[in-house]
């Protein structure tokens, strides 16, 4: 216990083997994806009156009436996407209801006759309008012009500051993120609303922030020669892993205990853009540890297996020893012990070459180009003394 907890407030490294449980990861985001496309396919998105436009109904309150009970009545009409707020204004209590357009005009008397008698007043008081969607296609539009070119000024940021093998991991776990977000909500049959699309851009910036956190004590260890050499570069991404993955767990608890609190005692509109939260920053957490710093490693592989091939120090191997074979071929044999005739003076090659030194000895002195060697003089000590004839 106390090893999990000095792991879990950081004074520990752990050792989780996480770049070799990479294939167990990709299956399960695998799984994962392959739901959320059939949900977008089959069921699609379901998409509020903000998109498609509808009715604005607006009436006072003569009686205590809540929330509940008016998207009761509506339910009970069909009428099961409607927002309904209850407002006090200077004049009391009213209602405010946007809900799906009233096409149906016996079905829309009936409604009226239900509200009405709900809030203690007649239809007469009920201000039905017709709007149109508050998101149409042109804000759409935009904000996908808008989201590509942030998109692009992000992979161009993440190459600059680290290298674009990392611009790709994050791209690629910034799709999954949204994928699987947007086939949550169509599995579950929720509405997309303008807060959902807000839910989803911060989920973006959440994931990037998490994977860059990453990448970075990747970049930071990787360009140390002495850990390169020690664990390998895949070894260091892994132990990269390993120092921040507290840091992930932790941020993202952070950031997922108030949103949970909103999606449980917040309002309808509170708990559109909470559930979006919730599981996009489940979903980023997971995909910058098991798909982000993943894919940066394959790639690695790929990029070092295909540089052993073609690379440099290949090539460079390949010119030496070719370099070195057509040396061989051209190099004079090596002198034997075996006499060779020299073709100038029909002598042996050893004998030759004695010849020429001591013409060239002779030939110096003559000309006086040699110092002569001053003879030794003669140590008086050893002559004998001469005697004195008597």
């Amino acid at each position: 216990m106390s090893r999990f907890l000095d792991v879990y407030r950081g004074y520990r490294v752990p050792r989780f083997h996480l770049i070799e449980l990479r294939r167990r990861g990709f299956v399960f985001s695998g799984v994962l994806i392959a739901l959320s496309l059939i949900g977008l396919l089959s069921v699609g998105l379901t998409y509020s009156i903000d998109f498609k436009g509808g009715a604005q109904l607006s009436y006072p309150l003569k009686k205590d009436v809540t929330v509940q009970q008016v998207e009761a009545t509506l339910a009970a009409a069909g009428l099961t996407d409607s927002k309904v707020q209850v407002v006090d204004s200077s004049a009391g209590r009213e209602v405010a209801i946007r809900t799906q357009a009233l096409t149906d005009p016996a079905a829309s008397a009936a409604l009226l006759r239900d509200l009405a008698k709900q809030a203690g007043v007649s239809t007469t008081d009920i201000n039905v309008e017709t709007i149109g969607p508050t998101w149409g296609a042109e804000i759409s539009k935009k904000a996908f012009v808008g989201l590509l070119l942030v998109l692009t000024a992000i992979a161009l940021y993440i190459t600059l500051r680290f290298q674009w093998t990392m611009a790709i991991g994050a791209m690629i776990a910034l799709l999954h993120d949204v994928l699987i977000t947007a086939g949550v909500y169509a599995l579950s049959g929720r509405e997309v609303t303008p807060e959902t699309v807000i839910a989803i851009l911060t989920i973006l910036g959440f994931s990037l922030y998490d994977t860059v956190v990453i990448y970075d004590k990747v970049k930071e260890n990787t360009e140390s020669p002495a850990l390169v050499a020690r664990h390998g570069w895949i070894g260091v991404v892994d132990l990269s892993l390993n120092q921040t993955i507290m840091r992930s767990v932790n941020t993202s608890l952070v950031v997922l205990l108030p949103i949970l609190s909103l999606l449980l005692f917040g309002g309808a509109t509170l708990k559109d853009f909470a559930f979006a939260m919730f599981v996009g920053v489940a979903i980023g957490a997971y995909s910058s540890i098991f798909i982000a710093a993943p894919i940066l490693a394959i790639v690695h592989e790929r990029q070092a297996a295909r540089a052993k091939m073609t690379g440099p120090r290949g090539s460079a191997r390949a010119r030496s020893g070719a370099s070195a074979a057509v040396g061989a071929r051209r190099s004079p044999a090596p002198a034997t012990s075996t006499s060779v005739a020299s073709p100038s003076t029909g002598l042996p090659e050893q004998e030759s070459v004695a010849v020429r030194d001591a013409a060239a000895t002779s030939a110096t002195a003559r000309q006086g180009g040699g110092a002569r060697p001053k003879p030794k003089p003669k140590s008086k000590r050893g002559q004998p003394a001469k005697r004195k004839r008597r």
